[in-house]
């Protein structure tokens, strides 16, 4: 401890013990400024015969109302190994600015945004591998406990990390946060800071620093002034200042990463309120039937909300079905019409697969069909319309059926004709024995004779199967595919800087892109070729005509 109590004379070297000292501060109702006189006297190393050896030196020393707290003394109730209160609270508060830099410095890290993105891929993989929006049940069956999948996955994982609507489900809205975060992070601290130096008008002053670029030139008699209308008509923006001239062009190729990440964020949020803020639901009716839109939707997630559109009432006016030469089943189609609160038709139109109904924020698919029922007329009697059933069948084609009772039907064992249809156009009937009888179209009025009983096929109904949705976020999806389809074709333009320096009679030009490298000196040496070449007179001397 003894060397803090010494002090170095600068006019003698030697060391001076200094006795222990104690500072006391003025309370506070007493502090003011006070002003001291000073005056010493300093001798000079140096005997000096024209001038005095002593000078009177003349010094005030202010001190401040705003005073530093006194020194602890012992037994103050400071414990000793401990930091007063006073710097624990200053480290806190340096640690707290420097927290949000180096957050954004964790969250601007390539490696981890590209995890981040694996992430995502990886779930939405999973996502569309895995049924969505089923009953319980339906996993307890599929992925059962006593079978795991891959030897592990159960239905327990699907239910507990939400994987049965994954698109909604905090694991995948949490990696998409963090994955926009990582985005505008990097934009904050690479991508606008990048632009910010790019836009700047940066002179090189010195030949050497241009000979160090990447490509470099020197033209033995030319004009910096020429250079700069050579360049001017290649598309180059150039700026002069006294004998330097700095030209670039290619500056929205720097602002491209900005525009994709702000593409790819878009995007992000359009499918997140997609997955969160959507109705859907599905229906199938017959043939002259109607429902209610709001009767259908369901929520899809904690942001979805109905509007006054979910009133309207839709009507099945006709469906039907095109078909291939060899029967197959090629297009369907439905007719709707759409009726406000009123009774009034607002909208009618016929839809098919890839042509749907867009209303009032709200879509309708055509995506399925059915067979709702048989009319038909029994010697002579009815019609009668009899409900079509769907059979199970091995592969995906459809097969529906229905039974026709006849004679007693009271007694134990019924016995009737059997009818099957795997379309709309035509109907293949059985008798009471199960053999086949004939096969009749709808509308033919062909009557069949089975078993003493004549039948008529009168019509055959069908049932629409539609699909409606409501998605707020598809325009914000689209938006962000067309900026990213753009920015990414704008991030292929080079950004190309080209600085040059009169040096007496000749001009130093050096130049660097962040793309086409390749290409880049040859387009420089074209671009050189076409410089006049200054005979007659200086260089110099032809710069200040041209600045004249």
């Amino acid at each position: 401890m003894e060397s803090l109590n010494m002090f170095t004379n600068p006019l003698n070297p030697r060391r001076i013990p200094l006795k222990p000292f104690q500072i006391r501060y003025l309370p506070k109702t007493t502090q003011r400024n006070l002003s001291s006189p000073i005056s010493c006297k300093l001798k000079s190393s140096q005997k000096d015969t024209t001038k005095s050896s002593t000078k009177l030196v003349s010094r005030k020393i202010l001190l401040s109302e705003n005073l530093p707290p006194p020194l602890a003394e012992e037994g103050d109730g400071v414990e000793e190994g401990k930091p007063p209160e006073n710097d624990k609270n200053g480290v806190r508060g340096l640690w707290l600015k420097r927290l949000p830099r180096r957050v954004l410095s964790v969250l601007s890290n390539l490696p981890l945004a590209i995890g981040e993105m694996a992430t995502v891929a990886t779930l939405m993989a999973l996502g569309t591998f895995i049924d969505q929006g089923e009953a319980p049940d339906f996993y307890f069956q599929k992925y059962p406990e006593d079978n795991p999948a891959l030897g592990f996955f159960t239905w327990r994982w699907v239910l507990t990390l939400g994987f049965d609507h994954m698109f909604s489900s905090p694991i995948f809205l949490g990696t998409l946060v963090l994955l926009g975060s990582s985005l505008m992070a990097c934009t904050y601290t690479t991508q606008i800071p990048l632009v910010k130096v790019a836009r700047r008008w940066n002179f090189l002053q010195s030949a050497e620093a241009i000979r160090k670029q990447e490509f470099s030139e020197t033209l033995s008699r030319a004009s910096v002034q020429d250079l700069g209308v050579i360049l001017m008509g290649s598309g180059y923006e150039v700026f002069l200042r006294g004998p330097s001239l700095y030209a670039f062009k290619g500056l929205a190729g720097r602002f491209a990463p900005i525009g994709v990440h702000l593409a790819m964020l878009l995007i992000m949020a359009g499918g997140t309120l997609s997955a969160t803020g959507s109705f859907k639901g599905s229906v199938t009716v017959p043939q002259g039937l109607n429902f209610v839109v709001g009767d259908v939707l369901g929520p899809t997630g904690f942001l979805s909300n109905a509007s006054e559109a979910f009133n309207t009432e839709v009507h099945v006016n006709r469906f039907y079905m095109d078909y291939y030469d060899s029967g197959e089943v090629s297009q369907f189609h439905t007719d709707l019409s759409l009726f406000n609160l009123g009774g009034k038709e607002v909208m009618r139109k016929t839809i098919s697969v890839n042509d749907p109904l867009r209303y009032g924020g709200f879509t309708i698919y055509q995506t399925d069909w059915s067979f709702s029922a048989l009319q038909v007329l029994k010697d002579g009697e009815g019609p009668f319309n009899l409900p079509m059933a769907p059979l199970k069948i091995n592969g995906d084609k459809k097969l529906f059926g229905t039974f026709l009772p006849v004679g007693d039907t009271d007694a134990s064992s019924v016995k009737g004709i059997s009818m099957l249809a795997r379309d709309l156009q035509s109907i293949v009937l059985y008798d009471q024995d199960g053999k086949f009888s004939g096969i009749r179209r709808p509308n033919s009025k062909l009557p069949i004779d089975i078993g003493g009983t004549k039948i008529v096929i009168i019509d055959a109904i069908g049932s629409t199967g539609l699909d409606l949705k409501t998605d707020p976020g598809v325009p914000i999806v689209y938006a962000g595919f067309g900026a990213l389809m753009l920015t990414t074709c704008i991030s292929y333009l080079s950004h190309t800087q080209v600085w040059a320096l009169q040096d007496g009679t000749a001009v130093v030009v050096g130049g660097k892109t962040n793309r086409a490298k390749a290409e880049f000196p040859e387009e420089m040496n074209r671009l050189l070729d076409c410089v006049p070449e200054i005979v007659g007179k200086s260089a110099s001397e032809h710069s200040e005509d041209h600045g004249g």
